[in-house]
């Protein structure tokens, strides 16, 4: 089918910034055909005429960092630093089930969704035994709501009685570890073009998993040529836990472990020296800005212009919903504008920069900048059309100023590989009132597993 969507403003995120004040984008067999100025030709045949006045169309949103499990558990440990934070949750998260995972997955997915993001990286690092198919819940979520999903097959063998923050009981052996990534990579890694499903390789993060963990899986993930993905220089404890245990900061140890390079990305980097970002920048690893959980675990403020100016690829995350209870993506590009502008002044990142980073920024940390982040033709038909017609946004000159300084516009038509996700800012391809009920009856249920209910 060929849809057009005609009467526009356009935001391009190609190499040139090219935008258009009225202009058409052309959508043919799951990829962009054309985009332009003005009217499509009129010769042109169209299955789907879309009326784009008063709107702006962007390419859609890229996640680099979530973990949908969490949406069972919004609200919790208010108060916490991320390592309290971490503590007070692991026992809650041992309660988790297939069922669990796949409303938690779903409805997190949804959200993403309705904030304009048609591709999520999904870290999943939490394997109760015994309790199902935790990360195939996942996959099944991601392909009933529509959008593409980069799914981060996570591991933790270090527990507490090896110095870690889990609890043993939710830590896995290093073989099975192993073991489970390569099977997730066997089973669901689709590396062809417009693929919605991919694997990568993501051991949690330096204090809950061992450096045989570490190495072994970037062999696993290097013969199998998927990327990797942990996290990093998250939070001033964390180099100070680094340093006395490795005597060494967290990108010296990351480098020593095969963990810096093209194929990777890591989460967070808030506290990173200039000599970090320089390592960072001279190997193309990529770093997940993460501003709004950033902020709500009091981590920092990442150093988004310096990454920037050294060529550190950087994307956007909402991060896990525990940390980030609104859980969308589109928020995130005006509060990493905001908190770049507090740390380094109002000339530190503007809107285009900060769309840059929701669109072509995100496809370069997961590998897929040949295929997404930008209306270019060739490239995948994912596709955000974003309303400006309400009293939040008119007298805006600028639609990418309404759009990153404003309030997040609705969205009106969202496409994933040419297909409808959202339309007129409701769900295409499942029912809202039902996910959410099945996520208030998961959320209580895993809430009454950890003694939180009666």
């Amino acid at each position: 089918m060929r849809t057009v969507i005609e009467g526009a403003a356009i935001a391009t995120v190609d190499a040139d910034g090219t935008e258009y004040t009225d202009g058409h984008v052309v959508v043919n067999g799951g990829l962009i055909e054309s985009v332009g100025s003005g009217p499509a030709p009129a010769d042109l045949p169209a299955d789907h005429l879309v009326d784009g006045r008063g709107c702006l169309v962007t390419p859609g949103f890229v996640n680099t960092h979530h973990h949908l499990y969490q949406w069972a558990t919004r609200g919790m440990a208010q108060q916490s630093d991320l390592f309290d934070w971490l503590v007070r949750l692991y026992p809650v998260w041992a309660g988790l089930d297939e069922d669990i995972t796949r409303a938690a997955a779903a409805a997190g997915l949804v959200r993403l969704a309705r904030t304009g993001c048609t591709t999520a990286a999904d870290h999943h690092y939490i394997f109760p035994s015994g309790v199902g198919d935790l990360l195939g819940a996942t996959v099944d979520a991601a392909q009933t709501v529509g959008i593409r999903l980069h799914a981060v097959r996570g591991s933790m063998d270090r527990g507490t009685s090896a110095g870690g923050l889990p609890p043993d009981s939710l830590v896995e052996d290093t073989a099975d570890a192993l073991d489970g990534t390569g099977e997730a990579i066997a089973r669901w890694h689709d590396a062809s073009r417009g693929s919605f499903v991919r694997i990568a390789v993501g051991p949690c993060s330096p204090f809950s998993v061992s450096a045989d963990l570490m190495s072994g899986a970037a062999e696993v993930a290097r013969a199998a040529g998927v990327r990797m993905h942990t996290h990093l220089a998250e939070t001033v404890e964390e180099e100070k836990q680094c340093l006395a245990e490795y005597a060494c900061t967290p990108v010296e140890y990351a480098e020593r472990l095969g963990w810096i390079g093209p194929d990777v990305w890591l989460a967070h980097g808030v506290h990173l020296s200039d000599g970090a970002i320089r390592t960072l920048g001279a190997s193309r690893t990529g770093i997940a800005h993460c501003p709004t959980s950033n902020s709500r675990l009091g981590a920092g403020i990442a150093r988004v212009a310096d990454m920037l100016a050294a060529g550190v690829p950087v994307g956007l995350g909402a991060d896990g919903a525990a940390s980030n209870e609104d859980g969308g993506l589109g928020g995130e590009l005006r509060q990493a504008m905001y908190l770049a502008r507090l740390r380094d002044g109002a000339g530190a990142l503007d809107a285009r920069r900060a769309l840059w980073l929701a669109t072509m920024g995100g496809a370069a940390c997961l590998g897929r900048q040949e295929e997404l982040g930008s209306l270019e033709p060739g490239k995948l038909a994912d596709v955000a059309m974003w309303r400006l017609t309400g009293v939040e946004h008119a007298g805006i000159a600028d639609p990418v100023a309404a759009m990153v300084f404003g309030s997040l516009p609705p969205l009106a038509l969202l496409l994933a590989g040419g297909h409808a996700v959202i339309e007129d800012d409701e769900s295409c391809l499942v029912t809202e009132s039902d996910v959410a009920g099945d996520l208030a009856v998961a959320s209580a249920r895993l809430a009454r597993k950890a003694g939180l209910l009666r």
